[in-house]
């Protein structure tokens, strides 16, 4: 009753927080009651009272009363607009937390998307977004309203908060905001090409993979974004272009109402495509889709003006880089450069050759020769055969079409007879000592094939280079998809209800006096029961696991501990028991760590009765994901000894594999972050 008055008049607010804590502890009644008397002033209260309320609505409804859950929610509601962001952060999750009403989500939700747009905090933003997608999977037809709410947060510069705004978004997709959705990530595309933004090719990777997805899950949306996106096949993020060029193979096969004016928009952009990955695929969509006599005649002009003048060199040029009396020449058509870094293969592993020095041919303008930007011709003299092997193979296919839909015969002879010539050019190149490497066996095989082919084409080779080569895409593209939905309907199968569940019928109720958000409560809760929605998936066993004993049974002191291990820092939680019938004084857990393991806590001394046990928290910094060993004693007094008694504890071994969870990413992925990290210098990348 002191303490209540004092709340009363008191107007400090560290006083009244801590009297308002003391009813808390003391007299939850009279707390509560104090709440309910001041339920129309609690927005004028300081954010430290206010925090304190929202911890007893929290406390007081984990076994709710009916009669008054609707009091305190209304509480909680009129706390959302307090100028503190720290309660309206609190006050969000005590909401979800008590109701379940598709209202008290809802607000919530625009609770948290309000906090991510005002907040420059990185960290706090990544909070915000996995609140956002707890909400996403508990209430995904709510979150679903907000969506375009929570892409705002992509004028973050963070690139963390980006990739989890966009995989949020993914999952929030429905045919209602696909196009707004879509039409948003296409500005943001646009505006990476200012170049103003830091790391704008990656992001424009994410973009690009973002719309992707998009466009897989709807494709009645492709149409309005492939065309903007082909822009960007020469960029020179080769993973961005890579990504492009995907989208443009998946969308191609998908979207056959799209082929003509992709086909266009290829042959039309295919110049300004730099990297060797995506001319490969971009020459293989050629080949498959290009169909109509215009589209094949238009495919090979592209390619033969990407390649330039025939022949690839001149015999002279050959001498001169075989003339000895001219050692200087050859430095003069080859930059050489040095490679430190070890060659990384598919898989992850290094590879055994020597990688020291890369060749750039930067060839001199001859009569035979054209040293200019054309993007094909430099990358086959650059020593690049396998690029020349897709390119025969590209020519085969368009010239074995040309021959189907071309009426002159005299105009498909023509143009098998400059595939020949195109194809002898890159053999002549191979195996000659122009370049400082020859052709490989592989690339050496295919493009004779190619020219045996066209030389005498029967109609079962015919039937395979036209038509088995798209077939098996397809049947890729459906497999994948197979798989997909398989992996749905397996989620979906899982059952959280029993049929003996006991069901609470809703329309039985009284609903006399409740409010809407009440009345929407009782329905969402009754749907959550039927449904298991209140059941949660722990690991309870798997937290035993990690329950380490430290002493002997026949110890005075028994002590064990539970680890938490987490990226950064090792938690241990020591449940110390006194067997004895003695007080123990001045107990004090002390340890000592062996390795990059710091101890964040200094020791505290405690007291401890009679058969009475104690909870020790203690932190320890990690700085590296080495193995680590923590190692400690147990001292204490008693009244009978004069000397410290000390209990030794087992050793704590913190394991390598206690870091790594699994996980799943794309080849491409791994391998960019396997040449982006060089293990032997740099922590151990986590893929989470």
């Amino acid at each position: 009753e002191l303490v209540e008055r004092a709340l009363a008049s008191e107007q400090d607010a560290s006083a009244r927080r801590n009297a308002f804590l003391m009813l808390c502890l003391c007299g939850q009644e009279r707390a509560v009651a104090y709440l309910f008397s001041n339920a129309e002033r609690v927005t004028e209260w300081p954010d430290l009272l206010q925090m304190a309320a929202v911890d007893l609505i929290r406390k007081v409804c984990r076994s709710p009363n009916r009669a008054d859950k609707g009091r305190y929610i209304k509480i909680i509601i009129s706390l959302l607009s307090s100028p503190s962001t720290a309660v309206v952060y609190e006050c969000a999750g005590a909401l979800v937390s008590l109701s379940s009403a598709p209202t008290a989500v809802r607000a919530a939700a625009n609770t948290y998307c309000q906090l991510l747009s005002s907040q420059s905090d990185n960290n706090v933003r990544l909070i915000l977004l996995d609140r956002l997608n707890e909400l996403r999977t508990a209430h995904r037809d709510v979150m679903v309203d907000v969506v375009m709410d929570v892409l705002r947060a992509l004028s973050s510069p963070n690139l963390d908060v980006k990739r989890k705004v966009l995989d949020l978004v993914l999952d929030l997709l429905t045919p209602r905001n696909v196009e707004e959705v879509v039409l948003y990530l296409k500005k943001e595309v646009v505006k990476t090409q200012s170049g103003e933004l830091e790391k704008g090719g990656e992001y424009r990777q994410m973009l690009v993979q973002a719309i992707h997805a998009c466009a897989v899950e709807y494709p009645e949306v492709a149409g309005s974004v492939v065309h903007l996106l082909m822009d960007f096949l020469g960029d020179t993020n080769v993973a961005a272009a890579v990504d492009v060029v995907l989208f443009v193979r998946e969308i191609i096969e998908t979207n056959p109402k799209l082929r003509v004016s992709m086909i266009q928009r290829l042959s039309d952009t295919f110049y300004q495509i730099r990297a060797s990955r995506v001319c490969s695929i971009a020459l293989w969509i050629l080949g498959e889709y290009s169909l109509s006599l215009s589209e094949v005649e238009s495919a090979i002009t592209t390619i033969k003006q990407c390649l330039g003048d025939l022949p690839l060199f001149t015999l002279s040029e050959e001498g001169e880089t075989t003339d000895s009396s001219k050692p200087t020449q050859p430095m003069v058509n080859s930059v050489t450069v040095s490679s430190r870094r070890p060659v990384v293969l598919a898989d992850g592993t290094y590879a055994t050759q020597s990688a020291a020095t890369e060749a750039i041919s930067t060839l001199p303008v001859t009569a035979g020769s054209l040293a200019s930007t054309l993007n094909l011709r430099s990358l086959i003299l650059s020593g690049d055969f396998f690029l020349a092997a897709v390119v025969a193979c590209t020519l085969t296919k368009l010239v074995l079409r040309l021959e189907e839909v071309q009426p002159s015969k005299a105009e498909a002879n023509k143009a098998c007879t400059g595939a020949l010539l195109v194809m002898t050019s890159i053999l002549q190149l191979g195996l000659s000592s122009y370049l400082p490497q020859l052709i490989d066996n592989d690339s050496y095989d295919r493009i004779v094939l190619c020219v045996r082919l066209l030389c005498n084409t029967g109609d079962d080779v015919r039937k395979i280079w036209l038509q088995s080569c798209r077939q098996s895409f397809a049947k890729m593209l459906a497999e994948k998809q197979f798989r997909e939905t398989e992996e749905m309907k397996a989620k979906s199968q899982i059952s959280h209800a029993q049929p003996d569940d006991l069901i609470d019928f809703y329309h039985l109720k009284s609903r006399r006096g409740m409010s809407q958000l009440e009345l929407e409560d009782e329905v969402q809760d009754d749907l959550k029961a039927a449904t298991g929605g209140f059941s949660k998936e722990t690991d309870d066993a798997n937290r035993l696991n990690r329950i380490l004993q430290l002493t002997g049974f026949s110890d005075p002191v028994y002590a064990e501990a539970f680890v938490t291990v987490h990226h950064y820092d090792i938690v241990l939680d020591v449940t110390v028991i006194n067997r004895t019938k003695e007080t123990l004084q001045n107990l004090c857990l002390e340890l000592a760590t062996m390795g990059d393991l710091k101890l964040v806590d200094r020791p505290q001394n405690y007291t401890l009765a009679p058969e009475s046990s104690k909870q020790i928290r203690a932190n320890i910094k990690v700085s590296s994901t080495e193995t680590g060993v923590i190692f400690g004693n147990i001292v204490y007094e008693t009244s009978n000894v004069m000397e410290r008694s000390v209990v030794v504890l087992n050793d704590i071994h913190i394991d390598i594999m206690d870091y790594i969870s699994p996980a799943t990413c794309a080849d491409v992925t791994f391998r960019n972050m396997w040449a982006e990290f060089e293990w032997e210098n740099k922590r151990l990348p986590l893929i989470q």
